[in-house]
């Protein structure tokens, strides 16, 4: 029998192919996708400064809460047109990674161990923190007499994903401390 590669195509369209395999039983099962019924929300990568584009599947679990199903390069953004780097492709693994901290953790001086805190105490302790270290290295005059009033024990590095409001307001609320070491990753 002599089958052309269009006449072997157009027998396994029906179901039945010449090396004997019948597909009706195949085409009569359907997947059901996962993100089925999910909600969509686009979203921006948080690692890099290139802002790729993302699109969030979540679905309201049966007990209420909403559970996060797929993330994915975003098609329709001239930033990526859904492609992603290895760390975007990851952002799923990142955001449901059983090894997730999900509060905040201190570990005291000395402590051997890292122990559970609310987020006023996390909070708290940074403040005071900033204001010790601005306050023990805070200038007012510079070698020649000249009033300087800067902060020369912190600096500043803004987040990749800061947009460029963000990185202004970052900016100026560093100026405000006194700091003098700033840069922006934020380059887009």
């Amino acid at each position: 029998m002599d089958v052309s590669r269009r006449h072997f195509l157009q027998l396994g369209a029906v179901g039945v192919t010449p090396l004997g395999f019948d597909l009706a039983e195949a085409t009569k099962v359907k997947q059901r996708l996962r993100i089925e019924g999910a909600t969509v929300s686009r979203t921006i990568c948080p690692y890099c400064a290139v802002g790729c584009a993302l699109l969030a599947y979540t679905k309201k679990a049966s007990d209420g809460h909403v559970e996060l199903l797929q993330i994915e390069g975003d098609p329709d953004s001239p930033v990526n047109e859904g492609r992603l780097c290895p760390k975007g492709a990851s952002a799923l693994q990142l955001a449901i990674s059983r090894r997730r901290v999900e509060s905040p953790m201190y570990r005291a001086p000395g402590a051997t161990e890292w122990a559970k805190v609310s987020w006023d105490f996390a909070l708290d302790k940074l403040a005071s923190n900033i204001k010790a270290s601005r306050d023990r290295t805070f200038v007012t005059t510079d070698g020649n007499g000249n009033v300087v009033n800067r902060c020369e024990g912190i600096a500043f590095a803004g987040g990749a994903a800061f947009s460029s409001e963000e990185g202004y307001l970052a900016t100026k609320l560093m100026r405000g401390l006194g700091l003098i070491y700033l840069e922006q990753q934020a380059r887009v």
